[in-house]
């Protein structure tokens, strides 16, 4: 036979207290108008504006920094030019790949993990730009981008290009015409 259970302390017959709630942290220290105010070399820098596009068809891909990167860029660029009805000349189609080329190569030689291509149209023209997400690169990125500018431009089809570095990396880019 078993044997029987005692019973265990009775609850009590009110509810349990419920703790007071949290006070108001303090305020912090208003700032003394005779404090010196921050030289521009302690601010920290604000990032650049994105790129903005309105009215008119865009694409866009993130891929690996690696060396392999710019044949799937071309890839993805000319397939994309293809699905908006683009039917370029042979020598544009060439001048399109090369600059295709170019541009990641460049982002990746940065030394970036990634690197990201922008694609855009309109009135017959493309704007393929090449973002290379390397943060801490110092404008003197954009002086190595001029070599770069120089065989870009070399392209009849290529109508301009510019580069600019920022605290997201360095953005180089060419407008061609299709």
């Amino acid at each position: 036979m078993s044997h029987p259970v005692e019973a265990g302390p009775t609850p009590p017959s009110y509810p349990p207290k419920t703790p007071p709630p949290p006070k108001k942290p303090p305020n912090p220290p208003r700032p003394n108008p005779q404090d010196p105010k921050p030289s521009p070399s302690q601010v920290m820098p604000t990032a650049r504006r994105g790129v903005g596009m309105v009215n008119r068809r865009g694409a866009n891909w993130s891929l690996e920094s690696a060396p392999w990167a710019a044949g799937k860029a071309r890839t993805a660029v000319m397939e994309q030019l293809g699905k908006w009805k683009y039917r370029p000349a042979p020598d544009t189609v060439t001048a399109v790949e090369a600059v295709t080329t170019l541009l990641i190569q460049a982002a990746v030689a940065d030394g970036g993990t990634k690197v990201s291509v922008h694609l855009s149209d309109q009135d017959g023209q493309a704007c393929i730009l090449a973002l290379s997400h390397h943060t801490g690169l110092t404008t003197g990125a954009d002086d190595a981008g001029k070599d770069v500018l120089h065989q870009i431009t070399a392209h009849h089809s290529v109508t301009g290009c510019g580069t600019d570095t920022g605290p997201d990396g360095r953005r180089i880019w060419a407008v061609i015409t299709l």
